[in-house]
């Protein structure tokens, strides 16, 4: 029986979008598109969502290795919520109505230590009753201790557990720690898997 609930953020509480902040340090497309090919690399980003070192030494350490893209990692690291465009349409009054019916939500993310400046502004993360993000933890998604370390955190049972994430990978990741887990795409699909498995 399916008593919790548990949100990845990016994508599916929130949505965002890095080109329309990024495109803006740059007055030409080649330092654009070299910037762009450095931190979307999956070694970049997975050193940002564990910060097994501070984001800000980082940032430090990439301004000193691309002297050239300097500016534009200090902007990187300045504006970097401000590629968060809102909340996704439909899931605030979606997780209000299921905190209303008796569900536990939580929260598990992939994300630097600059997500809380996104959880204070947006209500919809006060509807989470508890969260675990991969930079507190120095581990992400979808290593299988990290979705063991929100069940630990919080008393939870991975069977109890329903989780949806917008990377097939992550979702394959929490299966096998026995979650049930759906993709996410909007708002109105996740509610129809959603419901088609509290049935079960």
């Amino acid at each position: 029986m399916i008593k919790n609930l548990i949100f990845d953020f990016g994508k599916v509480l929130v949505d965002y979008n890095f080109s329309l902040v990024i495109n803006e340090f740059f007055t030409n497309d080649r330092d654009r598109e070299e910037f762009i090919k450095i931190v979307i690399a999956d070694d970049f980003m997975r050193k940002c969502d564990t910060e097994d070192v501070p984001f800000i030494e980082l940032i430090e350490s990439m301004k000193k290795q691309y002297p050239s893209l300097a500016v534009p990692f200090q902007l990187f690291y300045e504006r970097f919520n401000d590629v968060v465009t809102g909340e996704v349409p439909g899931m605030y009054q979606l997780l209000q109505e299921m905190k209303g019916r008796g569900y536990k939500l939580y929260g598990l993310t992939n994300w630097c230590s600059k997500v809380h400046d996104v959880m204070r502004k947006y209500d919809i993360f006060r509807l989470l009753d508890g969260a675990v993000i991969s930079s507190e933890e120095h581990m992400v998604k979808p290593d299988a201790n990290i979705y063991l370390r929100l069940c630990d955190k919080f008393s939870l049972k991975p069977e109890e557990c329903l989780f949806t994430d917008d990377k097939p990978i992550n979702i394959d990741g929490a299966r096998k720690v026995g979650m049930k887990a759906v993709v996410f795409i909007d708002a109105r699909q996740y509610r129809e898997d959603m419901e088609r498995i509290l049935k079960m």
